[in-house]
């Protein structure tokens, strides 16, 4: 839409491409999920077809109109994981083993509810994430859903930080370490805000007291379009740069106050807040890119750090429905 950024045609140059000054949602909302689509008014049904859901096919707000948190990350299993580990935090009735996911007709995403939580897998990138991301906000603001959080948690490089630690974003920044998300559409590059919610990741940073086991900072995130030149790595199939090159622009970065480095932030930050949304980002570490690009650490170790960001928005999950932590040792799975 012309209205929800600053656009500039596709080939001019990069200083005219300044960020917009993000839309704040309209006072009157009550805290509905905001839509920035006209046309979506005049359509007799919405079919949401990469979730399998759709306005005439499912009682969109009888399924999702409580719904209160939503929890996004790559990977299809370890979102189940997540959903069955709420399960226990929120002392549901049950194991939460049978926990049905919502996508199962179609094989792109997964979706899993327990109680007010929702948690879906995105995929891997950009292209991915954005595609679940327009579903899912068209499918907050039919079920007419109010005062949602909405939280991506995941993996990451660090930079400058030890590995394991959990990341909070600030700001979701691109690879020139601008506070933006560019888009091409219909020829014309659209540049969007990534600003986040502030007292968010200090709430979420205030909620690691509660897990004290593992390192948590907030800082910036910086996306990029692709894991392996974009991201500065030599151990991909192509390379077009010398060890010395990749070290001098990850030091940049780490000086531009970037602590980590994923694939997704940007255009979530961007989405979700034109929409109304209060989100975040919090990603776990798996290695310090500064000291080597491959992921070494034996899988067992991988696992306990892919359950970091987990065990904190539980934290933060319980904190906001004042519960009490269940009794016990608790763990997301392993899967």
């Amino acid at each position: 839409m012309r209205g929800s950024g600053t656009t500039t045609g596709a080939n001019s140059s990069a200083a005219a491409r300044r960020p917009l000054t993000r839309l704040c949602p309209s006072p009157r909302s009550g805290g509905l999920v905001l839509i920035k689509n006209p046309h979506l008014d005049t359509m007799e049904e919405d079919i949401l077809y990469h979730l399998d859901l759709g306005t005439r096919t499912h009682n969109l707000p009888a399924m999702f109109g409580d719904i209160k948190f939503v929890c996004v990350g790559g990977s299809p299993n370890r979102m189940k994981a997540f959903a069955q580990f709420m399960h226990k935090e929120l002392g549901l009735e049950g194991s939460g083993e049978d926990l049905a996911d919502i996508c199962a007709g179609t094989d792109r995403y997964a979706m899993y509810r327990t109680g007010p939580v929702l948690s879906i897998s995105h995929g891997m990138g950009i292209p991915s994430i954005s595609i679940m991301l327009h579903e899912l906000i068209k499918l907050l603001h039919h079920a007419k859903c109010r005062d949602v959080t909405i939280i991506r948690i995941g993996t990451s490089g660090g930079l400058g930080i030890e590995a394991g630690s959990v990341v909070i974003t600030d700001t979701a920044v691109d690879a020139s370490f601008q506070p933006r998300f560019e888009q091409v559409v219909l020829g014309d590059v659209v540049v969007r805000s990534t600003d986040l919610d502030r007292d968010l990741a200090e709430e979420l940073l205030a909620c690691s007291k509660e897990v004290p086991d593992f390192p948590t900072l907030i800082g910036h995130t910086m996306c990029t379009y692709d894991f392996y030149e974009g991201q500065g790595r030599l151990d991909g199939a192509l390379c077009s740069f010398s060890s010395e090159k990749k070290l001098e622009y990850l030091k940049r970065a780490h000086e531009a106050g970037v602590r980590n480095i994923e694939m997704e932030s940007t255009a979530f930050a961007a989405m979700c807040g034109l929409c109304g949304l209060k989100a975040a980002v919090v990603c776990v570490a798996l290695l310090d890119r500064l000291e080597g690009d491959q992921i070494r650490a034996p899988r067992e170790v991988l696992r306990e750090y892919q359950q970091r960001p987990q065990r904190l928005i539980a934290a933060f999950i319980r904190r906001r429905l004042g519960l009490h932590p269940p009794a016990g040792p608790a763990l997301p799975s392993s899967n």
